[in-house]
């Protein structure tokens, strides 16, 4: 009967290295990390939001039934703000801008402080 000469190695010291109970699970919060970076990207693929990713600042608009929430991200900031139905007076100081509604339905705001050319 051959032995193999794999199934029983020694190391230089002529123990077998397994001293330390834990060696078999050393790696296991590696797995975890990853894991979790992985499934963090799935989620922002399948919600459709990578850009929160990029360096680029990103607005987002979710209109559901019964709310609006808007998500805003500026550099390394991310902040969600929710619509709400109250009425808020206020004292008008001045004027931002004008909001034009194209052909298509789309919306375009042309500051107020903009020069034609």
């Amino acid at each position: 009967m051959k032995k193999m000469k794999y199934m029983n190695r020694k190391t230089e010291r002529g123990d077998d290295g397994d001293d330390d109970p834990m060696s078999g699970v050393a790696n296991l919060f590696d797995v975890a990390m990853v894991f979790a970076v992985g499934l963090l990207l799935m989620v922002l693929i399948y919600f459709s939001m990578p850009e929160l990713l990029t360096p680029e600042d990103v607005t987002v608009v979710k209109i559901n039934e019964h709310n609006v929430e808007i998500i805003a991200k500026h550099g390394e900031k991310i902040e969600k703000l929710e619509m709400s139905n109250e009425t808020v007076e206020t004292e008008i100081v001045g004027k931002f801008g004008t909001i034009y509604k194209t052909k298509d339905g789309g919306y375009l705001l042309a500051p107020a402080n903009m020069t034609g050319g």
